[in-house]
């Protein structure tokens, strides 16, 4: 959530950042301010009515007790004035609320604002590649696109799984299923080398969490709900990790705070019909590890990096071609302030596909959940940076293993970092 304070005193500064996102769409301030500035009347107004009400309140025992006769004309108007200003701040207050509840929700509308340095362009076609990484292992032969050979090796399930489901979910089988839990577990296990700490999350979570990490109520369309319980499927394990530390004030000195947490994710996908509807590419059920930072503001943009190298390290583990893009102000995610994605080759299609979005949201989440740090020795609390990233999108990885270690009899090479897993060399 952007700051109030900051939008009431650089209108148009904010004005001009937000517009950078997309000239297209007009993120209109004016109501806010509005309504912040009619807030602020009232609140001068209450606090001089109530300045009154106190005065009288100590004016009225003052008077009588240096003999003003208690029933009389004087003492009975100061009785009439504080009565009348007590209804008025009973009018008052609930004004006040409503105006404050309106401005939360319009603030809870507007996306992160772009760092100075994300690149403006108006969509994906404007993202500036930064890197690229693994060319010397692109495949030499003809590539099956990856369901196709995963049927033919029978490790993947579509229509039993569209049977007890609906589309867009598969079922893995044997050597499919074991090759995802060798996936999770190498991740896992090298993000916990670098220095995070695993977490396994409720899957399960409430509308406050989401609300927390900006899923709600902008993309509301996009998640699962559990309507009886106020309960949502996790789209990401980003929002229930993050959570972890909402309403909370952490010692400056234990930051940064690093996890790594595997979950299944859920997505309705919506607005995306008729794209890649075979295959492993854009699932409402998906396997994922994510990368969660919580980070003092000075070191933040350090940590973004180190956060991409993170989730780079896996890709290079398992030898896949993949190039880093900084996405530019038209593709920014809603909640990150900049980000950068790491998108793998895939031969079949001849495209790299993204496979990790790592994203620097400043403060804007902490200010929704209202995430804090204290410093020794300094007053007042500050709100932390969160990051966050897949390390990695797990069936995605697994679509990319199964097209770039293709063999020319149809069998498909197991990584070598993965077999001590697998206890096998191909599939």
């Amino acid at each position: 959530m952007l700051d109030l304070k900051q939008i009431r005193e650089n209108p148009e500064t904010i004005q001009a950042l937000l517009n950078r996102r997309s000239p297209s769409q007009e993120y209109d301030l004016t109501p806010i301010l509005e309504r912040d500035r009619t807030t602020r009347q009232l609140e001068a107004t209450r606090s001089e009515l109530q300045a009154r009400s106190n005065e009288i309140s100590k004016l009225i025992p003052q008077k009588i007790k240096s003999g003003t006769n208690p029933k009389g004309d004087e003492i009975t108007t100061l009785k009439e004035e504080g009565s009348n200003i007590k209804t008025q701040l009973s009018e008052l207050e609930p004004q006040e609320k409503e105006l404050k509840a309106e401005i939360e929700a319009l603030l809870l509308q507007l996306p992160n604002l772009p760092s100075e340095s994300t690149p403006i362009g108006k969509n994906e076609t404007e993202n500036v590649e930064i890197r690229k990484w693994g060319d010397e292992y692109l495949p030499k032969i003809e590539i099956l696109p990856h369901w196709e050979i995963a049927e033919r090796l029978g490790i993947l399930e579509v229509e039993r799984a569209v049977k007890i489901a609906q589309s867009r979910f598969i079922a893995l089988i044997g050597a499919g299923a074991a090759l995802e839990r060798a996936l999770i577990n190498f991740m896992l296990e090298q993000q916990i080398a670098a220095g995070y700490i695993e977490v396994m999350p409720p899957v399960l979570i409430n509308s406050a969490a989401l609300q927390g990490t900006g899923q709600l109520p902008k993309f509301a369309e996009e998640s699962f709900k559990c309507p009886d319980d106020d309960l949502w499927l996790a789209p990401t394990a980003e929002v229930p990790v993050t959570n972890l530390y909402s309403g909370e004030v952490l010692e400056a000195e234990k930051l940064p705070i690093k996890h790594c947490a595997f979950t299944p994710c859920f997505r309705r996908e919506a607005g995306s019909y008729g794209k890649d509807t075979r295959g492993l590419i854009r699932l409402h059920q998906f396997n994922k590890v994510e990368l969660v930072k919580i980070v003092h503001p000075d070191t933040s943009e350090a940590e973004h990096q180190q956060l991409v190298a993170n989730a780079e390290a896996i890709l290079q583990a398992l030898k896949l071609p993949y190039r880093v893009l900084e996405l530019c102000t038209g593709d920014l995610g809603f909640g990150a302030n900049k980000c950068y994605d790491l998108e793998v080759w895939l031969p079949s299609s001849g495209t790299y596909r993204e496979i990790s979005s790592c994203s620097n949201c400043w403060d804007f989440q902490a200010r929704r959940a209202n995430i804090r740090f204290k410093e020794k020795g300094k007053k007042g609390t500050q709100y932390v940076h969160t990051l966050n990233g897949s390390g990695l999108a797990v069936g995605r990885t697994m679509a990319a293993i199964l097209e770039n270690y293709q063999q020319p009899d149809g069998s498909v090479k197991v990584p070598d970092v993965l077999q001590p897993y697998l206890k096998r060399e191909t599939l």
